[in-house]
Parts: structure tokens; sequence; C-alpha cells
């Protein structure tokens, strides 16, 4: 799962989950194999819309399953987005989302 940091971190999580619902509806199957194999969810954060939306171009162009959610409420911004397992390498470099970050309390 992959957010932006620009959001206040309440939305961040239902972001998050609302990107979570679109992938596990438009692929049944990977959820099913994922759920079998690990079950394991990791939420990671870019800096803002234009971000997310390079790091999905990327995955679909690696050939990478992804759903995206955007927020109606937000003007139909994206949010959030959901990638397959197999991004992993994609995403590794991008910090924990709600992470506390230097000086934050």
């Amino acid at each position: 799962m992959v957010v932006r940091a620009d959001l206040p971190p309440g939305d961040q999580v239902c972001q998050a989950l609302h990107a979570a619902l679109e992938f596990a509806v438009a692929h049944p199957g990977l959820l099913r194999d994922w759920h079998a194999a690990s079950n394991t969810v990791v939420v990671l954060a870019v800096p803002d819309e234009l971000s997310l939306g390079w790091l999905r171009d990327d995955a679909a162009a690696a050939g990478l399953r992804t759903a995206g959610f955007h927020e109606p409420d937000l003007g139909g911004a994206l949010t959030a987005a959901a990638l397959e397992p197999a991004a992993h390498r994609l995403v590794s470099h991008l910090p924990l989302a709600l992470a506390r970050r230097g000086g934050d309390t």
C-alpha cells in the first residue's frame, strides 16, 4: 500500500483501506494467493499525488498489477494505491507511512 504523505494521518489510513478494497475487487485471485502465502501488509508513503501517479505508471510499465483510489471528497484526487507483492523492489526506497520524522510528536 502506498499513500500520500501530504494527507493527514487519519486520511492516509482511510485511503489505504479504500485502495486495498479496490485491489481485492480487481484482483481476487492474486488476493487469495497473497492471503494464503504471507498475509503481510506494509503501508508506505510518497510525498504527493504526482509522485503517487508516477509510481503507479512505473508499476504498470513493469507489468505489475495495481489499484488506485481517487477520493470523491477531494475532487477525485488520487490518494492511495495498492500494488502486488512483486512490486517490493519498486517501493523498497519509500518510507513507512505515518512514521515519526525527526522532531515530530
